[in-house]
């Protein structure tokens, strides 16, 4: 679904250079539920960025869903992002003056859907999200959890291949925040690749693979919180083996 391959990112200004990527190699697989954690400043949103075609990057190469997306153009781009990927933001990003539903629409509108299909769409990702009922509220009617829950519908409006989430807990409360992971975690089930940042360990053990950035490079990969990437059992894996399990 998506390939990484000695993929660095640069930031330069007049008085100093910042390796924000520093060749990072990446295989995720469709289907996948992938976490990204690390401390601030250490690449996890950049890594996103590039991930979904919102910034370039200097060096390597990027596969998503077959297609190299090296050298491509900004309309090229735009029409693989458009096609391919959904993005959740921990701000939420809705228009307040428009209800639930228009909110939804806004994307599709862009992407010159009828009006048959777009109501056809966002009927269905608002019956996913639990927000049919919800339809004409605006966004300052509803809970945090509420309004992220029509973000989410807004990314899958667009029947994206590739769910990314930038810490789309990061401004709920831990009820809310597991509920949001519940429903991501229903998404990622019927077939939507999902990539999230967080720096919620407990969610972030909910997924199937766990991935920790430092310094733009990845330090560590975990499958269900137990193998890092140089292949070594962790603390974990080796109390299960001495089990029997």
């Amino acid at each position: 679904m998506l390939k990484m391959a000695g993929v660095s990112k640069i930031y330069r200004t007049s008085e100093i250079e910042t390796c924000a990527l520093n060749k990072i190699d990446l295989h995720i697989k469709a289907g996948e539920f992938i976490t990204v954690k690390g401390p601030s400043g250490s690449g996890k949103t950049t890594l996103l960025n590039v991930a979904g075609l919102l910034e370039s990057f200097e060096e390597g190469e990027l596969l998503l869903d077959g297609d190299n997306v090296k050298g491509l153009n900004d309309d090229k781009l735009s029409a693989l992002r458009n096609q391919k990927i959904g993005f959740i933001f921990q701000g939420f990003n809705l228009l307040p003056e428009l209800p639930v539903f228009d909110n939804v629409d806004v994307p599709l509108r862009y992407r010159g859907f009828d009006a048959k299909e777009r109501k056809k769409r966002i009927d269905n990702a608002l019956e996913i999200v639990g927000l049919t009922s919800r339809r004409k509220h605006l966004p300052m009617q509803l809970s945090g959890g509420q309004q992220q829950r029509v973000a989410i519908a807004r990314a899958l409006a667009g029947e994206p291949r590739f769910l990314l989430a930038d810490e789309p807990t990061g401004n709920l409360d831990s009820t809310m925040a597991k509920e949001v992971m519940e429903l991501l975690k229903k998404i990622n089930n019927e077939g939507t690749t999902i990539i999230m940042v967080t720096h919620d360990d407990e969610l972030a053990a909910k997924a199937s693979r766990s991935i920790n950035i430092l310094d733009g490079r990845i330090v560590d990969v975990a499958e269900a919180g137990k193998t890092n990437i140089g292949g070594h059992k962790t603390q974990s894996t080796q109390e299960a083996d001495h089990a029997g399990l």
